[in-house]
């Protein structure tokens, strides 16, 4: 031990006096493991991370996609695949009974809600929430921090409404009140008891940026919204999610549940129907494992996530280089030391023992160092990819897998790249202390030096041609054509249905809201919809044309549609290109009238002319419901990555009453509430914000904003992701791009310090100072050509594997392939020129009384 402590002390004390090297290894190093633990805390946060629950190693849900969040019929692909993954509440209650196998078997709300809570006489405000089945709490083992959680009495259709709020929605929107537990709020306009209070750290059944603030049984959606479809057999919007007791086979109870759901579908009439039949034997379920909760974020960011592990992980590597060159050059530089050391009787054991001791204490200070990177760095990253979250459950501070994740990166690059040094300085031999290191014959690290710079314009390649095609994608994206015009123009989302609107006296509440924001100074537009263009909503539905028979499961009769006021195609900027828009001769007694996107009549009109043409939903007795008045240029309504598909839109005033089945009378009446509304500005405001609360409280002061941002806003939140993997490969690029830099000008001002001697015999012999400039640069632009060989093919690979992330831009782009080999030469014929100058400069006198 005194021993270490001793070698500690000496190392200490060499490391002072070489604060430049020190310094720059501890940054070099900083930086390497800080950007790998911020990516790693993120990935562990949201890849890696279990459900904060009892046991969740014994929790599986039954399905594995992200299907959501309310769909009909064969959900998702499962009339193409077969996966079923997403489950209506008749289905589950099938399920939870005939499978013992479970201890519990729990449902919750594949998406969520935004809905208007109020306590006592303050303003309401929007929380969201999910709903959840009275067994929710008890399968994942959770305790209420105060008050009670739900029982399965309390999701019975009867139960008095009751409510668990989230333990950072408590502290957060209610001051930590605790006599809020057993006190009534107001959710939609509708009383519940909040009977308990969920415990901290708990963030409910899955990692999202906006968890639940609070959870309302199953059974009480239709209490809050009557067109909710918890009593429509064929309406899927649950996943289940179960606790299988000890000892249980899961494959065989896949199997089971695989046969039940089979069971199930053959009663479903519905489902039967034209060729239904024919496609359920394929139907299966696969059992996952839940003990991280359901995979929707996982699914959506899992492959941008590993792709900066890649890049972070590329970093190190480049850094790790770069440590081992200035590592080599230091062992060098200190055989002199090394040799009169030995020949004053120091053993070869405790020479390699003092030099790794000082490698492995060097990397610890910037394993230290690259911490505290990581803990900036980890919350700039949450910022960038989550600007919008709201108590965001992905902690940004190291856990204790990242703390002992850097350890061990800081203990193996230590040990790792003290070992050729102390082997290099060890083999010194005792006569060199006498002839002088730069007379030595021999250079044993010249080659490993210049092979450790290729290694790193390699990699430095990659990363840059990455950057390169990430920065592309997300240009092709932002600046992708939406069809629709977002300048000086406003989103608001409103909720009536939360103030407690009826649809009756809905048409009074638009024409005033209309009137209203129409006279405010510079409104251009006013248009009011279901749901906004690109803002994260889609409602579809199976289109039949008159006088077609009704679709098999597997055809493709799906469109997108929205019910929108009279003037929201001028308030996107979306022109009519045929026939007509809508009129005020539209109104709630005319004959029902669409509008239709292009991409609609390239699919279901390609041969005819659209106008006039009558077509319905679902069932062909509806097929002559509404009459196609005109056709609106294409614009993107959803992602923004695929390309426009079918759209058809409908008049806020006009209600289709012909419907016979209870689900659909629902989904119509649901429709008639909006929830946003776009106003169009002719020049840019100032005070659009207060200006446009203020005018909605003035019309009823319970219509609560749920949120307001300006239309470029709401656009370029569907790009925060491919925003955070641009900018951070682009930062790694950059990084590697200095890191290459330095080693390589480390490693020419080494060769030259090393052959100083040399050039002022060349000089001395005649040889002028641009042959010797010329001598350095080839010998930089040698090793940059052979890492461009190397890293070329790299990146054409490293391409290819990315493709999936790219938009617009092929895996082989020219731009990529010619732009980072070119930032790479010029770094490096700037890193190689400094060294070459100064060897340029040499005096033959001097250079010859060296040593």
């Amino acid at each position: 031990m005194n021993q270490l402590l001793l070698d500690i002390r000496y190392a200490l004390r060499q490391l002072r006096k070489s604060p430049g090297f020190t310094l720059t290894v501890v940054i070099t190093l900083a930086l390497g493991i800080g950007a790998n633990t911020a990516i790693f805390t993120l990935v562990q946060g949201i890849l890696l991370r279990s459900l904060p629950v009892t046991d969740p190693s014994r929790l599986y849900r039954i399905g594995d996609t992200d299907d959501c969040c309310v769909e009909g019929g064969f959900p998702g692909n499962a009339s193409d695949t077969g996966d079923y993954s997403i489950f209506s509440y008749d289905l589950y209650q099938y399920l939870r009974s005939n499978t013992p196998e479970f201890e519990q078997l729990a449902a919750m709300q594949a998406g969520n809600n935004l809905l208007s809570v109020r306590r006592g006489n303050a303003l309401p405000r929007p929380l969201s929430s999910e709903y959840v089945s009275g067994n929710y709490f008890s399968t994942l083992g959770i305790n209420a921090y105060a008050g009670r959680i739900f029982s399965d009495l309390d999701d019975q259709p009867a139960a008095p409404p009751a409510v668990v709020l989230s333990y950072k929605a408590w502290q957060g929107n209610y001051a930590a009140d605790p006599s809020i537990v057993g006190s009534s709020i107001y959710i939609q306009a509708k009383p519940f008891t909040v009977v308990g209070i969920a415990p901290p750290g708990f963030f409910g059944d899955r990692v999202r940026d906006t968890p639940p603030d609070m959870w309302i049984p199953l059974n009480l959606a239709v209490y809050i919204d009557e067109t909710n479809p918890l009593r429509h057999p064929e309406s899927n919007w649950l996943y289940p999610l179960g606790r299988v007791r000890a000892g249980t086979n899961v494959g065989a109870l896949q199997t089971k549940i695989t046969s039940l759901l089979r069971q199930w579908l053959y009663t479903r009439p519905i489902l039967n129907a034209n060729g239904g039949a024919g496609i359920i034997p394929k139907m299966h379920v696969v059992l996952s494992p839940g003990g991280g909760g359901i995979q929707s974020l996982q699914q959506q960011s899992g492959q941008g996530l590993k792709m900066l592990m890649i890049l972070s992980s590329v970093v190190l590597l480049i850094a790790c280089a770069n440590i081992a060159n200035l590592m080599l050059a230091r062992g060098t530089a200190r055989r002199s030391e090394v040799a009169l050391r030995m020949a004053l009787g120091a053993g070869r054991h405790r020479i390699t023992r003092q030099i790794i001791t000082e490698s492995v204490l060097l990397s610890c200070i910037g394993g230290l160092a690259g911490l505290a990177v990581a803990y900036a760095g980890s919350r700039t990253i949450l910022a960038l990819a989550f600007p919008d979250a709201r108590n965001n459950p992905v902690d940004a501070s190291p856990s204790l897998e990242v703390l002992g994740f850097a350890f061990l990166v800081s203990l193996a690059t230590g040990v790792l790249f003290g070992i050729a040094p102390a082997w290099l300085s060890s083999n010194a031999q005792p006569a060199e202390a006498l002839r002088g290191v730069n007379r030595s014959t021999r250079d044993r690290s010249s080659l490993p030096q210049k092979s450790l710079v290729v290694f790193q314009a390699a990699l430095a390649l990659v990363l840059l041609a990455g950057a390169i095609l990430m920065t592309k994608t997300l240009v092709n994206l932002e600046h992708q054509n939406f069809g629709i015009a977002t300048t000086n123009r406003y989103v608001l989302h409103f909720d009536p249905a939360g103030a407690g609107y009826t649809i009756e006296r809905l048409p009074g509440l638009y024409r005033q809201i209309e009137d209203r924001f129409s006279a405010l100074p510079g409104v251009t537009n006013v248009g009011m919809a279901l749901y906004s263009p690109l803002e994260g909503d889609n409602w579809g539905e199976c289109v039949i044309k008159q006088g077609n028979p009704a679709p098999h499961p597997g055809d493709h009769c799906g469109s997108s549609w929205d019910r929108v006021s009279t003037h929201f195609l001028d308030s996107i900027g979306v022109s009519v290109v045929r026939g007509r828009g809508f009129t005020a001769q539209d109104t709630a007694t005319s004959p029902q009238v669409v509008l239709v996107n292009q991409a609609f009549v390239k699919k279901f009109y390609p041969k005819q002319d659209p106008i006039g043409q009558h077509f319905g939903i679902d069932f062909p007795r509806y097929s002559g419901g509404w009459e196609i008045v005109g056709v609106f240029a294409d614009f993107k309504l959803n992602n923004p990555r695929d390309e426009v598909h079918p759209v058809y839109l409908r008049l806020l005033d006009q209600r289709f009453l012909d419907y016979k089945e209870a689900d659909m009378i629902a989904g119509e009446s649901g429709s008639m509430f909006i929830n946003s509304m776009v106003l169009s500005f002719n020049t840019p405001q100032q005070n659009a914000d207060a200006s446009i609360r203020q005018t909605l409280a003035g019309i009823d002061p319970s219509l609560t904003v749920m949120d307001l941002r300006t239309f470029d806003t709401q656009v370029a939140d569907n790009f925060n992701g491919e925003r955070l993997v641009a900018q951070l490969s682009t930062l790694f690029g950059i990084l590697s791009l200095i890191l290459a830099s330095v080693g390589l000008y480390g490693v020419m001002s080494y060769f030259v310090a090393r052959r100083t001697s040399e050039i002022g015999i060349r000089m001395a012999l005649g040889a002028t100072r641009s042959s010797v400039v010329a001598m350095i640069m080839r010998s930089v632009l040698w090793q940059v050509l052979i890492g461009l060989c190397l890293g070329i093919p790299a990146a054409l690979y490293a391409g290819h594997l990315m493709k999936s992330q790219l938009y617009g831009v092929g895996s082989y782009d020219w731009m990529a392939l010619a732009g980072a080999p070119i930032m790479l030469v010029l770094c490096a014929v700037a890193a190689g020129f400094i060294p070459a100058r100064r060897a340029a400069s040499i005096e033959p006198m001097q250079a010859l009384r060296t040593e």
